[in-house]
């Protein structure tokens, strides 16, 4: 059975289990706003699915869910914000809100998240830096799930980079991508509902290719996106989210999945440009040359359309999950 909801009817519910399960209203707002935006795109693996981890994590400490995040300015175009020991969301909103004057005024400045945890879409906090007329970079690392090539031990998260860049009379163009050929997310989502994944999604914990989620979390690992290549992207991605950032290694972030070990203490990075101070008046109509020689090609599309369409689609439809995940939300309010 399956309960339809609108995205006000998501946005009440994410918001008020968060803060029965002790999250203060100010931190709720900011992850609910992260939630609501993933279900409108259809990311159901970042927004309610994800929401009873969220509140179990906030209920049983591992996540302080009342933390205020701290922002401080390191460098002349460089930003610290601590998220001490909470919600990554709030430490990003809070260091976007500097983040975005600083990269007009410098032409380019970056921010560093440390003692963070998930962040939902990579995606989604992009596109809020392109939306302001710059081009953004997003580096996110999580709890280790992906071996090195030729190995068979984890030692990089599913490790997201993201892309945004702004467009004259269009929403930014979104790249978002993890390092894995999908996020980790989705193979948590089949396991819940007991679907088997495809194969080239994960290995188990010998190594081999497997069609059961619960072996690929059993110890097993997620497959690098393009072979030895994904394997060096999320290696890039662990350099600059967690070493310069100042965050815990993947190897040493408890899971984002179970109430064990404590805080994550994870790191997002992210680099906000000023296309205009190196590009001058041009930056515009090069991009739109760009994209045009995508779109003008027979069956080429531009990262992001299916997103795009399932926004217009969910106005209209709303949002479907599972009655047994709608009670179990509606459960943590009391």
């Amino acid at each position: 059975m399956t309960v339809t909801l609108t995205l006000a009817e998501v946005e009440d519910l994410t918001f008020k289990a968060l803060t029965a399960c002790g999250t203060s209203e100010a931190n709720a707002r900011s992850v609910t706003a992260s939630v609501v935006a993933s279900e409108a795109e259809g990311i159901h693996s970042h927004g309610l699915a994800r929401l009873p981890t969220y509140c179990e994590h906030a209920r049983c400490g591992k996540i302080d869910g009342k933390a205020e995040p701290a922002l401080e300015q390191v460098a002349p175009a460089a930003l610290r914000a601590d998220a001490r020991d909470g919600f990554a969301h709030p430490a990003i909103d809070l260091g976007l809100e500097r983040l975005l004057p600083l990269a007009k005024e410098t032409g380019i400045a970056a921010l560093a998240v440390t003692n963070s945890y998930n962040c939902g879409v990579c995606g989604y906090h992009v596109e809020r830096i392109a939306a302001a007329g710059l081009v953004a970079l997003g580096f996110v690392n999580a709890p280790a799930s992906i071996a090195p090539w030729g190995g068979r031990k984890a030692v990089f998260g599913t490790n997201p980079i993201s892309c945004a860049v702004p467009r004259e009379g269009a929403p930014p163009l979104v790249i978002d991508q993890s390092s894995s050929v999908v996020a980790k997310s989705e193979v948590l989502v089949h396991a819940q509902t007991g679907e088997a994944i495809p194969e080239g999604w994960a290995l188990d914990a010998e190594g081999r290719p497997t069609t059961d989620p619960k072996a690929a979390l059993a110890g097993g690992t997620m497959v690098p996106s393009g072979a030895y290549k994904g394997a060096g992207i999320a290696l890039i991605v662990e350099v600059l989210a967690a070493a310069v950032a100042g965050a815990t290694l993947s190897t040493e972030a408890s899971s984002f999945a179970d109430n064990e070990g404590g805080s994550p203490r994870t790191g997002q990075f992210f680099v906000a440009i000023d296309p205009g101070a190196f590009a001058g008046p041009g930056f515009a109509a090069q991009i739109e040359t760009l994209l045009g020689a995508i779109e003008g090609q027979a069956g080429a599309r531009l990262p992001g359309e299916r997103r795009h369409a399932a926004r217009a689609r969910t106005a209209i439809e709303g949002v479907t999950i599972r009655k047994t995940l709608h009670d179990k939300l509606l459960g943590y309010r009391g």
